[in-house]
């Protein structure tokens, strides 16, 4: 994968499309510490599952946490745990899923109430996502992580 495809939300945080074993070595030589996958095992046949890209992220000296999120099914439970995952790694961190959008989402639902909204929308928008139609979900959050 070429590292352009990392995109960047954060000077910390970079999300991507589906990874391959191969970048993983591209994520730690952009300086990416820990590796975040939203992508639940056997969502596509041809895909890298969980436990080879454990192993390619060990190879490459990443930290790997497996967060599965299901396409359409996220929940309050599954922030919780991107959130503690962010917490107790070290950064910089690649988080992925199929295209990058349930990790760019699980990132700005995060980061609800520490950044302001609009700065959120426009990071993901920057790193080429749309999350205006998750604007009020994203305020939401931030009322309830800031009680």
């Amino acid at each position: 994968m070429d590292q352009q495809r990392f995109r960047r939300l954060s000077d910390d945080f970079y999300v991507a499309p589906q990874l391959a074993a191969e970048d993983f070595a591209a994520a730690a030589a952009l300086g990416i510490k820990t590796v975040l996958n939203n992508r639940p095992d056997g969502e596509d046949p041809s895909q890298l599952q969980s436990d080879a890209a454990a192993r390619a992220a060990a190879e490459a000296g990443l930290a790997y946490h497996y967060l599965p999120v299901p396409s359409g099914g996220m929940s309050l439970e599954h922030v919780e745990a991107e959130r503690v995952a962010i917490e107790e790694a070290q950064g910089p961190f690649l988080a992925y899923c199929r295209s990058g959008t349930r990790s760019c989402h699980l990132w700005a639902f995060v980061k609800a109430g520490s950044r302001p909204v609009e700065e959120i929308v426009a990071a993901a928008a920057a790193a080429g996502y749309d999350l205006q139609p998750a604007a009020q979900t994203i305020r939401t959050l931030a009322t309830r992580n800031a009680s």
